[in-house]
């Protein structure tokens, strides 16, 4: 996004802000592939239904080689970019393909922007599904572009989603927490950790290892294959037993919520926390947004200003030493053909699909069905 775009945005939502308009909070949910993003989306979509009054989401999917979802998007990636011509045209796999497809679609995010403000007087909440491949937020320029893009113009929450059943090893437990501490501390966004599949496994042991040092170590020191031939605890055990101290500060920062995706249990406390989460945006993001800002403009401004000032010494001793150039160098009206020159740039059509009906706009989970995919030719591995 641009800085003017972003300058915008930000003094937009300040503006809001100032005048007590609620603006509707983004929620950008982010996880390993197989935690149950999209499923968990489209529980949070189908509560929100069912409030009353209802408040449907605008919701927004940022996957381009899902092949179904188990909700409709107002803004679908997959009506923009191609996916399988991404991997074939540049010669990528799948992992690349998704990479690639999401640094396209992010050149036009301004667009996306402007749709989703669009809206933003009659929605509560705005939903973002993104891939699986967390890359795109531990390193990628996309998901930074993403991130900020929307932060500048919505109060945004982070929902970082954990597959509770397979968490259970203190190995695994412990790669999560390292994924999400990078994510936080790259996006510096609220941030709350989503203990999925609760209905499969209840996560009270990954809350009490956040809260308790001594019980992680107790289960680090409890699980096969922590110690060597001589009874001496391995290199990974020490590895871990070390970051677990390290992570202990940033364990106290962090909002930890139980939901199920399928049964919907914990979706009630998962909006308590986003609401507390807009809190601290609106206390500690936006005014370090605006400070950020600040000395952007600051630097930018003494930039130009340097340059300018270097340009007009350069013109004078120039002119001084070429006053015949000098002389010439004036503007012509007559010379004016009139062409406006018309090179704008092709702008991809961003699609929004809220005014569409289509069976099946809103699905309860509960009365979920197989779609129908016959036909389709979506890329393999391999």
């Amino acid at each position: 996004m641009s800085t003017e775009n972003a300058t915008a945005s930000c003094s937009a939502a300040e503006s809001a802000l100032k005048t007590g308009k609620k603006k509707p909070v983004a929620i950008i949910t982010i996880g390993m592939a197989g935690a149950g993003k999209s499923t968990f989306v489209q529980q949070i979509n189908s509560y929100l239904h069912s409030l009353d009054p209802p408040s449907p989401p605008y919701v927004l999917n940022l996957d381009p080689a899902v092949a179904s979802t188990s909700y409709e998007a107002n803004i679908d990636i997959r009506d923009t970019i191609d996916y399988h011509k991404v991997m074939k045209e540049y010669n990528l796999g799948p992992n690349g393909g998704i990479l690639t497809a999401l640094n396209l679609f992010t050149t036009k995010f301004d667009q996306v922007l402007d749709l989703v403000e669009k809206r933003a007087d009659t929605v509560d909440y705005v939903i973002l599904d993104t891939p699986g491949q967390i890359e795109i937020f531990t390193w990628s320029a996309s998901g930074a572009i993403i991130t900020d893009a929307v932060a500048s113009s919505l109060p945004t929450v982070v929902a970082y989603i954990i597959d509770t059943p397979r968490t259970t090893a203190p190995a695994t437990f412990m790669s999560n927490m390292l994924y999400a501490c990078s994510i936080l501390y790259k996006t510096k966004l609220p941030f709350i950790l989503v203990f999925n599949k609760t209905d499969v496994r209840p996560h009270d042991f990954a809350v009490e290892w956040m809260q308790d040092f001594e019980a992680f170590q107790a289960a680090l020191a409890s699980h096969q294959g922590t110690t060597d031939d001589e009874g001496e605890p391995t290199y990974m055990n020490s590895l871990m037993n070390s970051m677990s101290l390290v992570l202990d500060e940033f364990y106290k920062h962090l909002t930890a919520v139980g939901v199920s995706s399928v049964t919907g249990a914990g979706i009630k406390e998962f909006f308590d926390a986003v609401e507390a989460s807009r809190a601290e945006y609106e206390k500690e993001y936006l005014p370090e947004l605006q400070r950020a800002r600040e000395a952007r403009e600051k630097s930018l401004k003494g930039l130009k200003d340097e340059s300018l000032s270097r340009f007009m010494k350069d013109l004078a001793i120039d002119r001084e030493k070429n006053p015949a150039a000098a002389a010439a160098d004036r503007w012509d009206p007559s010379a004016e053909d009139g062409d406006d020159g018309d090179d704008d740039d092709v702008d991809v059509n961003i699609i929004d699909r809220s005014d569409d009906v289509w069976p099946g706009q809103y699905i309860d989970v509960t009365r979920m069905r197989p779609r129908n995919d016959e036909g389709m030719a979506w890329p393999r591995p391999g």
